[in-house]
C-alpha cells in the first residue's frame, strides 16, 4: 500500500511542477480503494488502513497570516544550509496525542514517509523516501532526514547519505522557489511572447545560477519564458539589453522557414513584458553582462 501511495505521487512529481490540492485530493487507489494521501486540515496523516503514518505536510504561510509553527519559517533555511535533518513540530503540545505518537512510531520502525513541503502559498513539492529521524517530548518536535532514491524503503546509512540527500532536496527545492517566484511576479505569462500558460513556462536565469556574485535566487535574477524563448535565449539566439529591449540574433533573422520562425524573428526590437512591481524587474546590470554574451555570440 505505501509503494502505491509512492508510485501515485512519483507521477504526479513527473506531470506537475508543483502540487495543490486539486492534485492531492483523489489520493490513490490501493486494490481497488481509494485512499486519501493526505489530511487537509492537519499536517501529520496516516489513512485508517495503513498501521503506520504516511504522509507530514508542511505549509508555506500566506503573507500577513498567522505562523502556527515555527517549521513554517525554518525548514526552508535549514534545507539551504544544508542541515542533515530539519525541524518538524509536533501537533500541539500534548506528546502523547495521537498525530504525535504517529510520528513516534515512524521514527521507532524507521517507516518512509511522503513529505509535502509548501513552497508558495497552497502549492508544494513532494519528497520521498522521508524518514522520522528523531522525537524530543521536552522540545515537541521530530527530526525529518530525507531518503536517497523513491525506489527503496531503507533510511540514509550515515552521515555522508545525509547530507548527500540534503543536497538534491536543496537543489530541487531551489529550482521549485524560484521558478514559482518568478512566474508569478510576471502573473503566469512568458515575458516575451505573453503566452499565459504556466506549465510552459520556465524560470530562465539571467545569470547561471552557478555564477559565485550574481548567481543567486531571485526574482531579479529571473524572466519567465516558454520553452522555445528559454532555448533560444540560453543559445544567445534572443538577447535583452539594460533598457528591456529584445534583440534577435543574425541567424535567425536571415532564415525564413514558417510561422513559428517568424515569430522570434517579430520580437527584434520589442520591449519585454515587466512585472507590475518595479523591484520585480531585472536587474540592468545582469542583463547587461548577459547581453555582453549575446553580442560576442552574434
Amino acid at each position: 500500500m505505501r509503494m502505491a501511495a509512492f508510485e501515485r505521487v512519483r507521477g504526479l512529481n513527473e506531470t506537475h511542477d508543483h502540487l495543490t490540492a486539486a492534485e492531492l485530493k483523489p489520493g490513490f487507489l490501493f486494490r481497488g480503494e481509494r485512499i486519501p494521501l493526505v489530511n487537509p486540515q492537519r499536517g501529520i496523516f496516516k489513512p485508517q488502513q495503513m498501521r503506520f503514518l504516511l504522509s507530514i505536510k508542511t505549509v508555506f504561510p500566506k503573507a500577513g497570516a498567522k505562523i502556527w509553527y515555527d517549521d513554517q519559517r525554518e525548514v526552508h533555511r535549514q534545507i539551504f544550509e544544508g542541515d542533515e535533518t530539519i525541524d518538524y513540530a509536533f501537533m500541539g503540545g500534548n506528546p502523547n496525542a495521537a498525530d504525535n505518537r504517529w510520528l513516534r512510531e515512524a521514527y521507532e520502525n524507521e517507516i518512509a514517509i511522503i513529505y509535502f513541503l509548501g513552497i508558495a502559498p497552497g502549492r508544494y513539492q513532494a519528497f520521498f523516501p522521508t524518514f522520522i529521524a528523531g522525537w524530543d517530548r521536552e522540545t515537541l518536535r521530530a527530526r525529518v532526514s530525507f531518503g536517497l532514491a523513491p525506489t527503496t524503503l531503507e533510511p540514509p546509512v550515515d552521515r555522508l547519505e545525509r547530507r548527500y540527500a540534503v543536497r538534491m532536496v536543496k537543489q530541487r527545492l531551489h529550482q521549485a522557489t524560484f521558478r514559482e517566484a518568478v512566474i508569478t511576479a510576471y502573473d503566469g505569462r512568458c515575458a516575451l511572447s505573453g503566452l499565459p500558460e504556466p506549465l510552459l513556462l520556465d524560470a530562465a536565469h539571467i545569470i547561471a545560477d552557478g555564477h559565485e556574485l550574481l548567481g543567486q535566487p531571485l526574482v531579479t535574477n529571473g524572466i519567465p519564458l516558454s520553452k522555445i524563448h528559454h532555448a533560444a535565449f540560453d543559445a544567445h539566439l534572443i538577447g535583452i539589453d539594460p533598457d528591456f529591449c529584445m534583440h534577435v540574433s543574425g541567424r535567425l533573422l536571415n532564415q525564413n522557414d514558417g510561422p513559428m520562425l517568424d515569430a522570434l524573428k517579430g520580437l527584434n526590437g520589442l520591449k519585454i513584458r515587466l512585472p507590475q512591481r518595479a523591484k520585480d524587474r531585472p536587474d540592468r546590470d545582469r542583463l547587461a553582462q548577459r547581453f555582453a554574451f549575446f553580442k560576442r555570440a552574434a
